[in-house]
């Protein structure tokens, strides 16, 4: 795929990515400083405050409004001329989710935090998602890993690798399992809902392992440690900003990132909600899992909206 296709025409991509490194090497300072208690670099407050936000928020940190200060600035100062727009979690309701408010075909999706109920649970599994989107669909996805000194990158139509601080490379390991009944289920720590239960059972997965943050779990399947993701949301949705850049390394690797019923995940759209179930997995088994859930939903709960 040639550069022009997954960045804008007056955006060289290799200066770009290693402006993204320094953020997101930055926001891992940052983020372990705020994990250690000790005082963050930068000049940021040294009190990791929590607040609670509204009826569909979870809390927000020092350390989250930090990074998203990173990534925001350094977008801004080293890429002033580029045509996009920003969208983060952070800062979305400055412009009270409507989509309509961003009206460039490139956009940056940003979630400074993914995994902040684990961060403040002093887990390794939280993450920086970072995701360049154009016209709907995702075509650069940044997750870094600070605790695991990991920083993921996807580039739709060209690959898949992540690399240490040093910037030592590995390629992506997806497992050689198959059969769904080999497959082995990565799925949240802290939001189980009835209705998926009764879906997962209907899998009969091989094993499921239980992690935080939408960028961690993938990364999981990235490694080979696991296969399968599946969100299904019931009150509340995932936003864009838990799922584009997991989204874009995933699909990049080679593997599958859809709505159950084999659907392409859309971004920038109405609340920027990612509402009904959500697979992603190593590609291998995915339209089988599709079809598994599928014939649960018309069985269980046919009013379901997938």
């Amino acid at each position: 795929m040639s550069i022009d296709l997954v960045v804008p025409e007056n955006v060289d991509l290799t200066t770009l990515l290693e402006e993204l490194r320094k953020l997101s090497w930055a926001a891992a300072d940052v983020l372990m400083a705020y994990a250690r208690g000790q005082t963050p670099p930068y000049g940021f407050s040294k009190y990791l405050m929590v607040e609670e936000g509204g009826e569909n928020d979870g809390p927000v940190t020092a350390a989250d409004m930090a990074v998203n200060e990173i990534l925001l600035s350094g977008l801004k100062a080293k890429f002033s001329l580029a045509e996009w727009d920003i969208l983060s979690e952070e800062t979305s309701k400055e412009k009270t989710f409507r989509g309509s408010n961003y009206k460039n075909d490139w956009c940056w999706i940003l979630d400074p935090l993914d995994g902040t109920k684990d961060f403040i649970q002093k887990s390794e599994n939280y993450a920086v998602h970072i995701a360049l989107v154009y016209k709907n669909k995702p075509k650069i996805g940044i997750v870094l890993i600070p605790e695991r000194n990991e920083l993921w990158f996807g580039i739709i139509g060209t690959g898949a690798w992540y690399e240490n601080r040093n910037g030592d490379k590995k390629l992506i390991s997806f497992s050689e399992r198959k059969d769904v009944s080999e497959l082995v289920l990565v799925s949240s720590k802290n939001h189980q809902e009835a209705r998926l239960q009764g879906l997962l059972e209907k899998m009969q997965f091989a094993k499921v392992i239980k992690i935080g943050s939408v960028g961690c779990k993938v990364a999981s399947i990235l490694r080979g440690e696991s296969d399968v993701y599946i969100s299904l949301s019931g009150r509340t949705s995932p936003k864009d900003w838990d799922m584009a850049a997991p989204h874009a390394i995933i699909e990049a690797a080679g593997g599958t990132f859809t709505h159950a019923d084999g659907s392409d995940l859309l971004y920038k759209n109405s609340n920027f909600s990612q509402s009904g179930c959500l697979i992603a997995s190593h590609g291998k088994s995915h339209k089988d899992l599709c079809r598994k859930a599928m014939e649960f939903f018309s069985r269980e709960i046919p009013e379901y909206n997938v």
